[in-house]
């Protein structure tokens, strides 16, 4: 299964109760990939000023159909634009993603839920270095290595690798969750924000389909 999401996408931050049930109802038959999407990459990042006013009105929106929470910390900034020094990408969460994989390939999802919490709920500024301190010791990972691959090249271009797979999947929107059948054959099962009954309900046609 690959589930398309970023770590600034809300409705990915939505739909992280979603796909933690799906792992934890499909962890037998399937294995799960992340790809970041790269949804907010520009040349020159923006303030996030700029899109604090839709977020004002899209963060209630995601709260009444999904039942997640948007925090006071990460609230205030959409509020008072004005005083944050916020400029968000989608780059470094990424990054930290791609290198958290390669210690916990089988906990991808529950790292990525992770991230959109620091943001979405504790407020952490991703595109921070230290907003990923206390997922290291979470997770037990050493900081020096962390950081040291974090602002490598090598990394970065692992990220931006995951950016132009899901563009190669025509993902235009998040979150998105696939099942892949073989080299060239991927099945759609949730395109935006989804309910775990759908999902499942496709998920059990889909395996039916490959017992077949």
């Amino acid at each position: 299964m690959i589930y398309c999401y970023d770590a600034y996408c809300g409705w990915c931050y939505g739909f992280s109760p979603v796909i933690t049930q799906v792992v934890a109802s499909f962890s037998a038959q399937l294995d799960f990939e992340v790809l970041s999407g790269g949804m907010i990459i520009s040349e020159k990042a923006k303030h996030i000023g700029v899109t604090a006013g839709y977020i004002q009105k899209a963060y209630k929106v995601v709260e009444e159909t999904t039942g997640v929470s948007f925090g006071e910390d990460y609230l205030w900034h959409i509020n008072n634009p004005e005083e944050s020094d916020w400029y968000p990408s989608s780059e470094k969460p990424a990054i930290a993603l791609c290198i958290f994989k390669e210690y916990y390939p089988e906990r991808q999802v529950e790292f990525a839920t992770d991230l959109q919490v620091a943001l979405h709920f504790e407020g952490r500024d991703l595109c921070d270095n230290e907003a990923y301190r206390h997922l290291l010791e979470k997770y037990s990972i050493q900081a020096e290595p962390f950081y040291e691959k974090l602002a490598s090249e090598e990394y970065k271009e692992q990220a931006y690798y995951e950016f132009a797979l899901c563009k190669q999947l025509q993902v235009t929107g998040f979150p998105a969750v696939f099942v892949q059948l073989s080299e060239t054959k991927f099945h759609l099962v949730a395109r935006g924000y989804t309910t775990f009954e759908d999902i499942k309900e496709r998920l059990d046609e889909v395996l039916q389909e490959i017992a077949q």
